[in-house]
C-alpha cells in the first residue's frame, strides 16, 4: 500500500462522508431561502391586485384628521378549537372616518394593510377567540384613542385608486428590502458552500485516481 498523503483509509472515508452532510445542509438551505423567495413574491402579486402586500399603494404620508369614531354591529369570526375544528365568534366593527389633510378627502382609517385586507369596513380586526367580551373591551379601548378631531398620522393612495387612508404600513420599502435581504444571504451562503463541496469532491476523486496510478 501506497503512503500518499491522498491515500483511501478511513480518515478518508470519514471525510467524504463529512463532505456529503455538509452538502445536504446547504441544499436544504438553498431551498428554505427559495421558499422564502417564493412566499415574499406570493405576497408581492397579492398586493398588486388586492391593494395590500408588499406592494402597498398607500405611499404618501400625511396628516389625518378624525371626522367620526363609531362602534357599529358585530362582525362573525371564526376560531380554531384543536384539529379540523372551529367555531364561531364575534367582534365590534369599530369605523373610523378621517379627513386626509393633503387632499381634503373624506375617507375611511384602517389599520394597515392586513386589517384592510381582511375586512376594510372596520379599522382593526382583532384575532378571532371565544372571549368575546375581551375584543369587545380592545376594541373600545382602540376608540377611546381616536376621537373626533384628533390628529394622527396616516397613507393615503395619491392616485386615487383607494379611497381608504392608513395608520400605519406594513409593507414599505425598507419592509420590502429586509423580506428580501436574509434570503438573499442564505441563497449565496449556501450555492458557496454547495461549489466549494463540489469542488473538494472533484479533489477528493482526483486525489484517488493519482493514488491508483502511484501503485
Amino acid at each position: 500500500m501506497g503512503s500518499g498523503t491522498c491515500h483511501s483509509s478511513y480518515p478518508h472515508r470519514l471525510f467524504q462522508q463529512s463532505v456529503r452532510t455538509a452538502s445536504s445542509v446547504s441544499r436544504g438551505g438553498v431551498g428554505v431561502s427559495g421558499k422564502m423567495f417564493f412566499v415574499t413574491g406570493a405576497k408581492s402579486a397579492g398586493g398588486a391586485s388586492s391593494g395590500g402586500g408588499a406592494t402597498s399603494v398607500w405611499t404618501e404620508e400625511s396628516v389625518c384628521i378624525v371626522v367620526n369614531s363609531t362602534i357599529t354591529a358585530d362582525v362573525n369570526c371564526s376560531y380554531s378549537c384543536g384539529s379540523d375544528c372551529w367555531r364561531g365568534s364575534k367582534y365590534p366593527c369599530l369605523q373610523v372616518y378621517v379627513s386626509v389633510n393633503t387632499t381634503g378627502r373624506l375617507s375611511r382609517l384602517s389599520h394597515n394593510e392586513e386589517s384592510w385586507d381582511s375586512n376594510f369596513e372596520c379599522f382593526y380586526v382583532p384575532k378571532c377567540q371565544k372571549d368575546t367580551a375581551a375584543m369587545h373591551h380592545m376594541i373600545v379601548n382602540i376608540s377611546e384613542r381616536l376621537k373626533p378631531h384628533q390628529q394622527v398620522p396616516c397613507y393615503y393612495d395619491p392616485s386615487d385608486r383607494q379611497e381608504s387612508a392608513l395608520l400605519t404600513r406594513l409593507y414599505g420599502h425598507s419592509a420590502v428590502f429586509y423580506s428580501l435581504f436574509w434570503p438573499s444571504c442564505m441563497l449565496t451562503g449556501g450555492t458557496a458552500i454547495i461549489f466549494m463541496v463540489k469542488l473538494t469532491q472533484y479533489l477528493s476523486i482526483m486525489c484517488e485516481q493519482v493514488v491508483k496510478i502511484k501503485r
